[in-house]
């Protein structure tokens, strides 16, 4: 069995709570700026903690004076907008707990969660969604209050709270205690309904004074991010209370389709997102080479990097290795920079492993991606690579107060204060996961000796094949999607005498591809065409040649189309939910070992 705690755990003032440290920026700096939107695709607008704060304090009151109070539950239905940021401390001001809603979620799982969490008032961002919530309304008897805020209902909420002092709302805001429940967020889940993961006051404060005291030189006063991940997902919804809290900037992008446009417009300092983000940040720079008849620069360029933070990592660089790198820094790599607005030296990766190659090659380049690891059970991250404690393929140490352990089959085993208190109203799954102190994760993973961690797999997402051999399929995914021209990858194969994969294409990729081979037709039209085979054998070889023959991939499927949000096959955070895919593609599965 190995453990590993990481020793300098911060104290937490016992009178700390969710919204104390914006009263004191108020206080000290009332125009610095804090947010940042950008109305109507224009240039982006700053809003200031003496803003922001007094809008909070207004959300609070409108809140206060329909009759809710310490502990009621509010539902925020929206994608990322600067208004969620002041809804959601307008929400704790008023001793509330918020309740995370993905704007992707179906009908049917509104109604779970509303129902479920007894949430007496719900936020939508637009008509759309208050469609959806108003499809189900009658079956959730709790919830007595919607406002929507593309129809005025943030004016709506704060119209509510007129006879409501500031003094009142600032006496309420004070009296929540680290106990009290900060966040109810339902896990979105691989399978079955969500579970509403508990986490308290005490859960967020602890968590972000960690990340905080590990991080100084990334998340401080300076520091200005783009946010464009969902925050009702557990990592942006700690991005912003660490940066509110260490008095960053936070901007909010109108959307992914805008992203490069806007991180040249924000120039953030740092960035944080999902391992699929920075896949397609490769994937589409080296497109660009090729089709600007480049390729095998950009190939060098990209062997030159990884081999220099492989040689940075071992201790020593080659001269070769300078030169080379000094050559490409300006021919590729300050390109590259500039597609994260060109200020950018360190990034966030969470949700999933990056993989060494990509991870070697973002530090090579300039841009060190630094890995995490944690669960919404765990109140985002529970390891945590550091600027100057790195270990790529890894992702990092236990962050400071932090127990990581691996049990004898293998399993992460977690301990420290930012555990949840337990899924809400469901003891039995409570009791599993957390038993005699320990979070049980359901992760497979090996801690080195200096207590870096590496993910090797989930624990039920272990294929067992027909001979009994164990395969964890995540190694040959994320090598897969490593491919250009692949969106998605499953490997299937539990209890069959080989494994298998069902392959997606990636849509942006596609139509130059059957360019240069002269194809006709979509995805759909072109699953069984042999030269569309032979580019997607390419990247199972590449995948196959990191394992033994015994997990290597025997066949696959090109699916017709790439999975979706919308269609229930992958989570918001781009998590591909196996038995979903599964069942939408029982044919292919069946076909690809002649059942």
């Amino acid at each position: 069995m190995q453990e590993f705690t990481t020793p300098g755990a911060v104290e937490v003032p016992t009178d700390d709570n969710v919204t104390t440290v914006l009263w004191e920026w108020e206080r000290t700096n009332p125009d610095k700026a804090l947010l940042a939107h950008r109305p109507d695709g224009g240039e982006f607008i700053d809003i200031t903690f003496g803003e922001v704060a007094s809008r909070v304090r207004r959300v609070a009151a409108g809140l206060m004076a329909l009759g809710l109070g310490r502990g009621d539950k509010v539902c925020i239905y929206s994608p990322t907008r600067y208004e969620y940021t002041i809804l959601n401390y307008g929400i704790w001001a008023a001793g509330c707990a918020v309740v995370t809603v993905y704007e992707t979620s179906a009908a049917e799982q509104v109604e779970w969660i509303v129902k479920n969490s007894g949430a007496k008032a719900i936020i939508c961002a637009d008509g759309a969604l208050e469609k959806t919530y108003h499809e189900m309304a009658g079956k959730v008897g709790t919830c007595e209050h919607v406002f929507t805020l593309d129809d005025g209902g943030m004016d709506a909420l704060v119209g509510e709270g007129a006879g409501i002092s500031d003094a009142d709302v600032m006496d309420r805001a004070q009296s929540v205690r680290q106990d009290d429940i900060a966040t109810l967020i339902y896990t979105s889940g691989t399978t079955g309904l969500p579970k509403g993961c508990v986490l308290t006051v005490r859960n967020f404060q602890w968590e972000m004074r960690q990340v905080l005291g590990a991080t100084s030189d990334l998340i401080n006063e300076k520091s200005v991010t783009l946010m464009f991940l969902p925050l009702a997902h557990v990592f942006a919804n700690l991005v912003q209370a660490s940066q509110l809290h260490a008095g960053g900037k936070i901007a909010f992008s109108t959307g992914i389709p805008n992203l490069v446009e806007e991180l040249a417009m924000v120039q953030p300092t740092w960035v944080f997102s999902v391992p699929r983000v920075f896949e397609k940040i490769y994937n589409s720079a080296e497109q660009r080479a090729i089709d600007d008849g480049k390729g095998s620069i950009f190939a060098k360029a990209v062997d030159t990097a990884i081999a220099y933070s492989e040689q940075r990592e071992a201790g020593k660089i080659s001269l070769g290795t300078r030169v080379k790198h000094a050559i490409f820094d300006k021919l590729v790599y300050g390109k590259l920079r500039a597609v994260f607005g060109g200020r950018v030296q360190f990034a966030l990766s969470g949700g999933a492993a990056l993989g060494s190659r990509l991870g070697h090659f973002y530090s090579g380049i300039g841009v060190s991606v630094l890995e995490g690891y944690g669960l919404t059970e765990t109140t985002a991250g529970s390891t945590l690579s550091r600027s100057d404690a790195t270990r790529i393929g890894t992702v990092g140490q236990p962050i400071p107060g932090v127990t990581v352990r691996i049990a004898d089959d293998g399993e992460i085993l977690i301990k420290g204060e930012h555990i949840f208190r337990g899924y809400w109203d469901n003891e039995a799954a409570t009791d599993e996961a957390i038993r005699d102190g320990w979070f049980y994760s359901g992760d497979i993973g090996e801690l080195d000796d200096d207590g870096y961690l590496r993910i090797t797999g989930r624990k039920k997402e272990i294929i067992v094949t027909a001979g009994g051999k164990n395969v964890a399929p995540a190694m040959l995914e994320d090598r897969i999607r490593a491919n250009p021209l692949i969106s998605q990858c499953m490997v299937v194969g539990d209890n069959e005498p080989f494994i298998g994969a069902l392959v997606t294409i990636d849509p942006e990729a596609f139509p130059r591809w059957a360019a240069d081979h002269g194809k006709e037709g979509s995805v759909a039209d072109l699953v069984d065409d042999s030269d569309l085979k032979a580019s997607v054998q390419e990247a199972i070889d590449q995948a196959n040649s990191a394992v033994s023959k015994a997990e290597s991939i025997r066949e696959f499927r090109i699916l017709p189309q790439d999975f979706t949000i919308e269609g229930g096959e992958i989570t918001p955070t781009l998590k591909v939910k196996r038995n979903v895919v599964a069942d939408h593609y029982a044919s292919a599965i069946a076909d690809i070992y002649g059942h």
